[in-house]
């Protein structure tokens, strides 16, 4: 009788233990899609930021927040963050739930400064898109990828929105440019998506799935999005 007692006792303190840790990861998720939103709403009011007819035209959104300079330096994991999609056919309806990814690998010599950067990823087209929703991408060799250019008056029929399916922009230290990351992979954060929505789930799922309800937590991030660009335009 002990000894089942003492059975029963172990098999519910892992239990507890396997909850906590499920508890602190969805936490963590949870944690980095509200950074996620504070950083895309400060970028939206960057006077000089995102042409407005790019962000018209971006199918998804991704955005890492707080990706620091020593990654890049001794290589490695780089950051973490989050995707967001318009729903619908060819995506084109409102903004969906978010998927998280991951930003690894690049050259070691870029340089962002001696502060944490926040990257912004615009992703221009369907096959940007649908390549970002079902494998890992390297940036200039996978998919198309520049600099985005800044300026609310700028164009979209600029030579960088023409020839690519990415486009990048960073902040650090207050400043906000379109960057190159070529070189860099994004891919779909597999781990994080089952902490954040509490089932194993792919970002192709979560994305392309119209069933899937987004967390509370994202909810700022979306509206967000929704208010600065409504309707898709192509």
């Amino acid at each position: 009788m002990k000894r089942s007692i003492l059975a029963v006792f172990g098999v519910l303190t892992l239990a507890a233990v396997a909850f906590g840790k499920n508890e602190d990861k969805q936490k963590r998720e949870e944690d980095r899609l509200q950074n996620a939103d504070l950083v895309m709403q400060e970028i939206l009011k960057v006077p000089d930021g995102i042409p407005q007819d790019l962000l018209d035209k971006a199918r998804c959104v991704i955005v890492m927040p707080s990706v620091l300079k020593a990654a890049f330096v001794v290589g490695g994991s780089y950051g973490r963050g989050t995707m967001l999609c318009r729903t619908g056919k060819n995506f084109s309806g409102p903004w969906g739930a978010p998927a998280m990814y991951a930003l690894e690998g690049g050259s070691v010599g870029f340089q962002i400064g001696g502060e944490a950067t926040d990257f912004v990823f615009l992703v221009m087209n369907n096959r940007g898109a649908n390549s970002l929703l079902h494998s890992k991408v390297r940036l200039g060799a996978d998919v198309s990828a520049a600099a985005g250019p800044i300026g609310r008056s700028a164009s979209a029929d600029t030579d960088a929105y023409m020839r690519s399916e990415i486009l990048s922009y960073s902040r650090a230290r207050g400043a906000f440019a379109g960057v190159s990351l070529e070189g860099s992979t994004l891919r779909p954060d597999n781990d994080a998506n089952r902490s954040l929505y509490g089932r194993s789930i792919s970002g192709a799922e979560i994305i392309e799935g119209s069933e899937v309800r987004a967390p509370s937590t994202a909810n700022g991030l979306i509206a967000a999005l929704q208010k600065a660009s409504p309707q898709l335009k192509s």
